[in-house]
């Protein structure tokens, strides 16, 4: 039997691996290159630029209404599930991660038709999500999709909770709080997402909130893609500046606007990029138009 001494320091010993097993990896040190394709609203991919790892952050492509507003028709690859699991099919990828902040329409509307698609494709995906969202709220649409929770949803179907990772090959991502609501009731979410040497901040659709000066601390992020429509919803252009600042970010692209009536028009890509540079001038921000790829190094 264990003496109290020895039972505390053996206590002591376990307790401190845990926590280092918890530590988040450290930022990459070198600086990679990623490049991002904009979908509209609040959809958008990354990939590395041999696009042997892809992150599609939310699921609303070939109904997103984003193009509208900008005049730009959509090219063929994203109007419809087929069209876009034989697009990324074409690329042959060795890890595709669907990454999901939350359940509302203009970010699930396209999730239950793309997931089967792509893995009729016969796609090395996976997807992930708030853990109680997965687990719970969406099972009955899995089933009804006939999709197997345990091989495609991350962590054996358990997905991830706040501070928890997903790993998929050389994607890394952990769940990060968003200040928003959700149609089922369970947590909204950002993602951190390593992929090609870059780490990104997701901020899924959120408001400014103070812990984000501390998110950026732990995870030290080099690009943040933050949601900048206002109106209704979410934060507007001069929050998302100071979310950018608060991050520490280099580089920032605006998205989550002109898709819907509710929220800012195609200016606000702008009017962050104006607010940027008044808030966090050593920041650079690329405003994009839907269906535009840009890489950042």
């Amino acid at each position: 039997m264990l003496s109290r001494g020895d039972f505390l320091q053996t206590t002591a010993v376990a307790a401190a691996g845990t926590a280092a097993s918890r530590e988040v990896a450290q930022a990459p040190a070198g600086r990679g290159k990623v490049k991002m394709r904009w979908f509209g609203g609040g959809v958008y991919e990354l990939a590395t630029l041999d696009d042997s790892a892809i992150v599609l952050v939310d699921a609303w492509i070939w109904n997103n209404t984003g193009w509208t507003a900008f005049g730009i028709e959509k090219p063929p690859e994203l109007q419809s599930a087929a069209a876009y699991a034989a697009h990324l099919k074409s690329r042959n990828p060795q890890f595709v991660l669907v990454a999901l902040t939350h359940d509302h329409g203009d970010h699930i509307g396209d999730y239950f038709e793309l997931l089967p698609a792509l893995v009729a494709a016969g796609l090395p995906v996976m997807t992930t999500g708030q853990s109680d969202l997965m687990r719970v709220g969406l099972v009955p649409k899995f089933k009804v999709a006939n999709l197997d929770m345990a091989t495609l949803v991350a962590n054996k179907g358990a997905a991830m909770n706040f501070g928890g990772e997903t790993t998929h090959g050389t994607i890394h991502a952990w769940l990060v709080p968003a200040v928003h609501s959700t149609g089922l009731g369970y947590p909204p979410a950002g993602f951190i997402i390593d992929i090609g040497g870059t780490r990104v901040y997701a901020s899924g659709d959120t408001d400014y909130f103070g812990d984000m000066r501390d998110l950026g601390k732990r995870y030290q992020p080099q690009i943040a893609v933050v949601c900048t429509g206002n109106g209704a919803f979410t934060m507007g252009p001069n929050d998302a500046a100071m979310t950018v600042k608060a991050f520490g970010v280099s580089h920032a692209v605006p998205v989550h606007y002109a898709h819907n009536p509710l929220v800012l028009g195609i200016h606000a890509g702008d009017q962050f990029a104006a607010a940027v540079a008044k808030t966090s001038p050593q920041t650079t921000v690329t405003v994009m138009h839907p269906g535009q790829i840009i890489t950042i190094a």
